[in-house]
């Protein structure tokens, strides 16, 4: 039976980023340029992201001079009070990119759809000031993320990152990232319907053993349909079972790397139920 993305399994709830609730009307986004706005949003980064005090995702001086010099600093609120972010900066080529650097949810802003609100808030805001791309990078071992980024977004893989941010002491490949690119000169696109389980199907991490996930990208073809599954929650995994994690990094980045460098492939999409999907390349045959 062909499964959609959205049909796989039921959602994952946790993550502001994912949540499917509709915006309600005591939502506000707007740009920040106040500084104690800008200081409350490096406060919000904070609480969503718990940093090292010596090693903040941002600072209030940052945001300052960001969005004093025409770049994407906003604010999402929920009764007046300021829930959640997003800030990113012009990329190149210059006067077609937006490089979105952070995007957070608090805890307060959760269960108002504020991620897939603040992304879309900024793709009008790029799409107003003549850009045609929107880019932006996150950690592929997140699944809720990545159902988000390319199933409600419809945003695509360009490249595999190896080393992208500096690695924590948890998980020596903790800074591997996508680097996703959102076009803005067509609309988003509906989620692709894919057969994960149908011929020329390849799975390209092996799971018969739960403490030594491998990669295999031998078994990776132009014809195949590719499913590279990954872990239901990263996050609990890194806190539970931290080497156990740390293969899921190698797994990954042997799975996903040479798919995501290699000829272009189609579709490309996420399920539900925890995996990435890559169509033959150049596309399924016609049928």
């Amino acid at each position: 039976m062909a499964l959609s993305p959205a049909d796989s399994a039921p959602a994952q709830t946790s993550g502001a980023q994912s949540d499917d609730t509709p915006a309600t009307e005591r939502v506000v986004i707007r740009e920040l340029t106040d500084s104690d706005d800008l200081a409350t949003l490096a406060k919000v980064f904070d609480d969503v992201w718990r940093p090292d005090p010596s090693n903040r995702v941002t600072d209030t001086d940052s945001l300052r001079a960001l969005s004093h010099t025409g770049n994407y600093v906003v604010g999402a609120f929920i009764d007046g009070v300021l829930a959640g972010g997003s800030v990113g900066f012009f990329g190149a080529p210059v006067g077609t990119t937006l490089h979105s650097h952070i995007t957070g949810v608090s805890r307060l802003g959760r269960g108002h759809n504020l991620g897939r609100a603040l992304k879309l808030y900024q793709r009008q805001w790029a799409i107003d000031r003549g850009l045609s791309e929107i880019t932006w990078t996150f950690d592929p071992l997140v699944s809720r993320n990545a159902y988000f980024n390319l199933v409600k977004l419809g945003a695509r893989p360009r490249e595999y990152l190896v080393d992208f941010y500096r690695p924590d002491g948890t998980d020596l490949a903790a800074g591997d990232r996508l680097f996703m690119s959102w076009p803005l000169d067509v609309p988003v696109p509906d989620p692709p319907v894919v057969d994960p389980g149908g011929p020329g199907v390849v799975y390209a991490v092996d799971l018969q053993d739960h403490d030594h996930p491998q990669g295999k990208p031998e078994v990776i073809t132009d014809s195949a349909t590719v499913v590279v599954p990954v872990p239901g929650d990263i996050e609990s995994m890194r806190r539970t079972e931290p080497i156990v994690a740390a293969r899921w990094r190698v797994a990954l980045r042997e799975a996903l790397a040479p798919l995501i460098g290699g000829p272009e492939r189609s579709p490309v999409t996420f399920l539900r139920s925890g995996a990435y999907v890559f169509g033959p390349v150049g596309g399924p045959p016609p049928e």
